[in-house]
């Protein structure tokens, strides 16, 4: 594969079709559906987007409370995984940083105790957030993984360097802040990247600057959420306490993107260790009333079904975002005759894509990772078990574990990336969680 296309879909102006994901994760050693994962979008990622898409500063709209713990969101999105600290009733978002304009309209929306800075990071003013906020608890980010380009030394870190990658830019940042805990959050593909020398080089620099850490990857589905999205999470505490990570309190069979490695946290297997199913696709959507293609509900059909359904309402009494792509004829066919993957369409109705393309969610397990793209059934396996239409976005936010009540700002197109890149937030109340039994 030439050089120019290879960089063409590392920057998400190529389409990745059948041959080409299965060439490139050859070379690659992963599986080809796993690059539908991290595959950006044009526009997504620090090499191609405008300049000013989220440029300036917007302040905050109320006075941070002073009896609860600081933290600063670094690329931050719409703030989820901060979302997630402060449902613990003992944190508070008082500073987010972001490149894109419409992920920080929905970020101060949610978060109106927080500063937000618009722009590239390396461009941002540590000192002015400093000034602006309080000294932070704790800083949490997760940078884009298109971020690791290279591998350089932390030690020299200097203000706005360009060669800095963004790995570096949050070092740079926490060696300013110096929080009392730090939250580093990416894909499990970080394990590998330049042969383990690229998480290495990170905790090596987290530890020069006198933190603690240790680094595990996390399976929502093993920790109660509905859907097996993986992340690598690195924390670390500046006053050397040791970190308690979360145990997995629920069970479900699945090849892991992490493979063997040790760092992966599994259910206990012993025998008298208590755990439960992992939470089903169903289990998170089936309250929801049904809607054809082109259709939008904006009412409850029935009360909650369980308690997940019956938390992520967190007392909503209108129905939003629940609107269904409206298919084309084409592809309303397709969708009829879909099943588990693209196997199962009948002979020619299509010509290529992925095994998991244009292919149906199974009810009765956890969904599979949902990418920015869940509204489009061409993309990884996002139809609806029973109705013949694409997941609404009310329904990935769901299975992101985002509340009926968060409020996103911004066109169809741009709530869906948006929930689609999100870290969910009860994974982020799993960590404030264990940070706070571990300070």
């Amino acid at each position: 594969m030439p050089v120019s296309e290879l960089m063409l879909l590392e920057r998400g102006f190529a389409p990745l079709d059948g041959p080409k994901a299965k060439a490139l994760a050859g070379a690659l050693g992963v599986l080809a559906e796993s690059l539908y994962d991290i595959q950006p979008l044009a526009g997504e990622g620090y090499a191609t987007a405008t300049k000013d898409v989220g440029s300036g500063v917007r302040p905050r709209r109320s006075e941070p409370n002073p009896s609860l713990r600081p933290l600063v969101d670094l690329f931050c999105g719409v703030g989820g995984f901060s979302t997630g600290f402060e449902a613990t009733g003992e944190f508070e978002v008082v500073g987010g940083v972001d490149l894109l304009g419409d992920r920080l309209d929905t970020f101060c929306t949610n978060h109106p105790a927080a500063n937000a800075y618009g722009g590239d990071i390396r461009t941002i003013d540590v000192d002015h957030i400093l000034s602006n906020c309080p000294v932070p608890f704790v800083v949490i980010g997760g940078p884009p993984c298109q971020g690791f380009s290279s591998i350089r030394p932390f030690r020299n870190i200097e203000w706005n360097d360009p060669r800095n990658n963004l790995g570096e830019e949050f070092c740079r940042i926490i060696a300013r802040t110096r929080p009392e805990w730090l939250v580093f959050e990416n894909v499990v593909g970080l394990l590998t990247h330049q042969g383990g020398k690229t998480l290495a080089a990170l905790i090596n620099a987290f530890e020069s600057l006198g933190y603690r850490v240790s680094a595990r990857v996390l399976n929502a589905a093993y920790h109660g959420l509905p859907q097996r999205r993986e992340r690598l999470l690195i924390v670390g505490s500046r006053k050397g306490k040791a970190f308690e990570w979360p145990t997995a309190t629920h069970t479900h069979e699945h090849r892991s993107m992490a493979g063997q490695s040790q760092l992966l946290i599994t259910p206990p297997t012993g025998l008298f260790d208590e755990t439960i199913p992992a939470l089903t696709l169903i289990d998170a959507i089936d309250d929801l009333p049904e809607v054809r293609s082109g259709e939008c509900a904006r009412k409850y059909a029935t009360p909650p079904r369980n308690r997940y359904q019956e938390v992520l309402r967190f007392g909503a009494t209108q129905l939003a975002l629940h609107e269904a792509t409206a298919h084309s004829p084409q592809m309303l066919e397709i969708i009829k005759h879909a099943g588990h993957n693209i196997s199962a369409l009948p002979p020619g109705l299509v010509t290529s894509g992925f095994s998991s393309c244009y292919s149906r969610l199974a009810a009765d397990e956890p969904a599979n990772t949902i990418t920015v793209n869940f509204v489009h059934p061409a993309s990884n396996r996002c139809i609806h078990p029973f109705q013949d239409r694409a997941l609404t976005p009310r329904e990935g936010a769901r299975l992101q574990s985002f509340p009926d009540t968060f409020i996103f700002k911004g066109s169809r197109s741009q709530v869906v990336k948006q929930i689609g890149n999100a870290v969910p937030p009860l994974l982020g109340r799993l960590i404030a969680e264990a940070i706070l039994e571990s300070d």
